[in-house]
């Protein structure tokens, strides 16, 4: 399977195109415009069918590929005053953000140049779902909590349940495996509304051939379906046969990573060819800051916090590696990260910091993985040590136990510095330890 990631505004218009098909019982008052300007934005205002422009308040926010965006300063929206955000805030406010190249804090920089815009939904916080399913080897996963926004996956274990169905599974089969495993904290007379919905969310994403579907936050208001933020990823390789139910859909570079390196398109093409996911940015070649983080969501927190703790030019690369990649893939994403960060030694001389670290793996087997980094450690160990290497791991999740076991015994033999930890350690304190100074 090919992961191909599409924009917000084509994800959103695929639920509304298909929305009579798969979600009985349900309204989506899909109401959004993609544009590239401010002029772009006025203009579509006077275009019939997009009289809410002009009529409600107003939310906009960059539409291309990166998340975090109300972290980052890049969504307007005003919630004391939301009514305050009119067509004209929002069409200055857009050519503002696209006239100067923009910096995020996982380091990123580029121009924006596509935005989405759409009315404020008022709602409350306990309005607020998460929802989502992808494919792990020959299962689909559907994850659901009773909480939405941005504090999901930093919470993941205790806020997320899930659903492991097999592609083979009856429609009733498969409602009452999502009725078993619904989070119990959504209110009793809410639980059946989102079962339904869960299910109907499950079907969509299975037979559109998505690789990744995740809606959050999920806004129900009684039957009324508020989708505020998602993200999707098409399986190409269908791409042939979903013409129809798809359209003429674009797959846009993401934000930043409009000029590669040989190393950033050899993970591109690495990523193109596996089911799981392999990303990797270089920020500076030379920066002393170097990672290896499990997940899209824990890269970003991840990149953040290094970046609180330190100059952010420090930071050399951004990137993930998740999705249950196989050990010759880790081994290989691995490899292209320590031939980058041994080429050159520190300047001012000091031990560079490679992180290795993510959240708690829900599917990826850690020690398989590991195992892929500890025979990339075999290869480069020598170079590592030369130009003087720090490791901290921090990792949980299946058998991540003996991955970790493994992955110090393996550092001790080669005579590499390291210091490991599990689940018991706040995901980002590894940052803290490996900056400070001892």
């Amino acid at each position: 399977m090919a992961q191909r990631a599409i924009r917000e505004y084509d994800g959103k218009a695929l639920f509304a195109k298909h929305w009579n098909d798969y979600f009985s019982g349900f309204e989506y008052g899909f109401q959004s415009v993609l544009v590239t300007s401010g002029d772009e934005l006025r203009q579509k205002a006077k275009e019939h069918g997009f009289e809410w422009l002009n009529q409600k308040p107003l939310v906009a926010k960059p539409d291309m590929l990166f998340g975090k965006r109300g972290k980052n300063g890049l969504v307007l929206f005003k919630i004391d005053k939301p009514g305050d955000v009119t067509l004209e805030d929002a069409a200055k406010w857009i050519d503002e953000k696209r006239s100067h190249e923009t910096l995020l804090i996982s380091g990123q920089e580029g121009y924006l140049t596509h935005f989405i815009v759409e009315p404020f939904t008022p709602h409350t916080q306990d309005q607020e779902y998460y929802i989502a399913a992808t494919t792990v080897g020959e299962d689909d996963v559907l994850y659901m909590s009773a909480e939405g926004g941005m504090e999901v996956e930093e919470g993941w274990s205790e806020k997320v349940t899930e659903a492991v169905i097999p592609i083979d599974l009856s429609d009733a089969d498969i409602k009452h495996l999502i009725r078993a495993n619904v989070p119990q904290d959504i209110p009793a007379d809410k639980k059946e509304v989102f079962i339904t919905f869960a299910k109907q969310f499950y079907k969509f994403y299975r037979d559109l051939n998505f690789a990744y579907l995740e809606i959050n936050p999920l806004v129900m208001i009684e039957n009324n379906m508020h989708i505020l933020d998602l993200v999707a990823r098409l399986d190409d390789t269908a791409g042939f046969m979903m013409k129809d139910k798809w359209g003429n859909i674009e797959f846009p570079t993401p934000f930043g990573m409009d000029k590669k390196s040989p190393e950033e398109e050899a993970i591109a093409k690495a990523d193109a060819k596996s089911g799981a996911s392999l990303k990797l940015t270089i920020l500076n070649p030379m920066g002393r800051v170097w990672t290896m983080v499990a997940g899209g969501g824990a890269s970003v927190v991840y990149a953040d916090t290094i970046a609180d703790m330190t100059d952010v030019s420090e930071l050399a690369n951004y990137g993930e590696y998740s999705g249950g990649p196989t050990t010759d893939e880790t081994r290989f994403y691995a490899e292209t990260i320590f031939d980058l960060m041994t080429r050159h030694k520190d300047p001012k001389g000091r031990d560079k910091i490679l992180i290795i670290g993510g959240a708690i793996a829900n599917f990826t087997d850690v020690a398989k993985t590991f195992t892929g980094i500890i025979q990339a450690f075999e290869e480069y160990a020598e170079k590592l040590k030369d130009v003087g290497v720090k490791i901290y791991v921090r990792r949980g999740g299946p058998n991540y136990e003996k991955g970790l076991k493994d992955i110090k015994e393996a550092a001790d033999r080669l005579g590499l510095y390291i210091e490991v930890y599990g689940p018991e350690t706040h995901v980002t304190d590894i940052v803290r330890m490996a900056l400070e100074e001892k």
